[in-house]
């Protein structure tokens, strides 16, 4: 029997671009939630948590300005106590007016989910958004990240549309990194509102600006499973991957999710813009491969709750490298028309050539339309997607490795961050969680919604 090449070849491209297709047509029907007219919720209501490591610098002192300019109730930044004395510092520099909203605290070792546990119970305000240290944000964010919350009490978590700060006066190298981060944050936004849109899922809430209902921070069994996740069957303690813990604590506990894609909540930040931005993806396919691989086959929520992310976001994980789909789908389109009439054959050939080309930017124009001269650079965006497979491969092989590995300073304490467990270390954590959360006291939010015994 012959082999089914033109049934492979349509099942293999309905798996690759129903999914492109479909997310185009969402993300451009997409809109943000807007802001009520009259809001019960307002700046006084929110706190930020900033963990840092270094706790000062020119970079922490922007963040730290734009954020205030906004007016929360306040700010705690949370760095190592090796650092106190400077962050201490760089806060008395300050302004005298913004002494009384920041506070400082202080942990003994670089660890981003004990720093950001040491501050969860200082809130005092019913919304708490975690930033990272080197973000910008608008004068009109708060507003905007409130707009859910004050919408729909099953929102428990609200992110934000990033972009890159690009740097100034770059050099030509630096202006590729640049490009090449900048399209990375583009690809982020798109999925993440199109999925939204469709079925509610995010696929992650980037720690870099993100808001949660603080009764959810602060309730005992998070920050217990929070400060113990499990993974590989339990047999490790993982502290890395601490947004798409709570990305994946929201679809399990019923909460419901969102992302606010507006430009008067567009968060800046900054990315490598040097070779180290290769480590920042080895270290984001790693925490992809883990988290994805927990939702899809540990907890498994995702898979009714979210079927459409599911497969739009999450399985994409398992599919080939983009080169050898790519190879894949052209090889199969050669052998399933090759029989039939030469030009049939040949404007199959050259449709699906030109289908693939659109497909590589398609889901990028807002970042040409912003800056149209990158367009010129599209060859090397396309090239790093075939060599993003290698680093993918690469991030599969080494889930072990939690180093950042771009930050000075942040791998002190790597070794905590992926920590084996014993056996009584793993019994004593069971005991706690079933003396801390027994089953019949369980409260879900209105959603009715109940995980998996």
């Amino acid at each position: 029997m012959a082999f089914p090449f033109m049934r492979s070849f349509i099942l293999l491209f309905l798996y690759r671009y129903v999914r492109l297709v479909v997310n185009l047509w969402s993300f451009y029907t997409f809109k943000p939630i807007p802001i009520p007219e009259n809001p019960k919720l307002t700046a006084e209501d929110v706190t930020v948590i900033v963990p840092s490591l270094e706790g000062c610098g020119d970079e922490l002192v922007e963040t730290i300005r734009t954020i205030l300019d906004t007016k929360p109730h306040e700010l705690l930044l949370v760095t190592i106590e090796a650092n106190r004395k400077d962050a201490e510092k760089m806060l008395k520099a300050m302004p005298a007016y913004l002494h009384d909203r920041i506070r400082l605290f202080t942990i003994t070792h670089p660890n981003k989910r004990r720093q950001m546990t040491r501050a969860i119970p200082e809130v005092r305000t019913s919304i708490t958004i975690f930033a990272d240290d080197d973000v910008s944000w608008p004068t009109t964010a708060l507003p905007w990240i409130l707009a859910p919350f004050d919408t729909d009490e099953r929102y428990g978590g609200v992110v934000t549309c990033q972009r890159l700060r690009r740097a100034v006066n770059a050099t030509f190298s630096e202006k590729i990194w640049n490009f090449l981060g900048a399209l990375y944050l583009e690809r982020r936004n798109f999925d993440c509102a199109a999925t939204t849109h469709i079925d509610g899922g995010v696929p992650c809430l980037s720690g870099r600006t993100v808001a949660y209902r603080t009764k959810i921070l602060q309730d005992e069994v998070f920050t217990n499973d929070f400060t113990n996740e499990e993974w590989w069957f339990g047999k490790y303690q993982l502290n890395a991957d601490d947004d798409n813990f709570i990305t994946r604590w929201m679809v399990s506990h019923g909460w419901e999710t969102y992302i606010q894609y507006h430009p008067e909540v567009e968060v800046k930040t900054t990315l490598e813009n040097n070779p180290k931005f290769l480590k920042q993806c080895a270290r984001w396919s790693r925490s992809n491969w883990r988290s994805n691989l927990t939702s899809m086959f540990a907890e498994r929520h995702i898979w009714y709750r979210q079927p459409w992310s599911t497969y739009a976001v999450h399985l994409t994980t398992l599919s080939p490298p983009a080169l050898l789909g790519d190879c894949l789908l052209i090889y199969l389109c050669h052998k399933a028309t090759e029989t039939l009439d030469g030009d049939v054959h040949w404007w199959a050939m050259r449709a699906l050539g030109i289908w693939m080309f659109i497909s590589k930017f398609i889901k990028l124009l807002g970042h040409y339309r912003r800056y149209p001269a990158d367009f010129l650079l599209l060859p090397i965006s396309i090239l790093f997607g075939y060599f993003h497979g290698a680093i993918k491969i690469y991030a599969a092989v080494t889930l072990n490795v939690t180093a950042w590995g771009s930050r000075e300073g942040a791998d002190a304490n790597d070794a905590e961050r992926m920590r084996k467990r014993s056996d009584i270390e793993r019994e004593k954590h069971a005991r706690r969680l079933a003396s801390i959360y027994p089953l019949n006291k369980v409260v879900w939010p209105s959603s009715g919604y109940a995980p998996i015994a």
